[in-house]
């Protein structure tokens, strides 16, 4: 819940799912397997946060 507050890409996606018709719940649980991924990819890469990174897998 913290997330979707303060981080505007977190509310977006929430905000985003729940106008697609996902409810509450579901939206919360997408947010939360968002931050997970990005915690995993930072810690196996041994790298830091950095809110502005793009792919390059497009």
């Amino acid at each position: 819940m913290n997330a979707k507050q303060t981080n505007e890409a977190c509310k977006q996606l929430f905000d985003r799912l729940k106008a697609n018709g996902k409810t509450g719940k579901q939206a919360l649980i997408a947010v939360m397997n968002k931050l997970l991924k990005q915690v995993f990819a930072v810690v196996k890469n041994n790298s830091l946060y950095q809110p502005n990174y793009c792919s390059t897998l497009h």
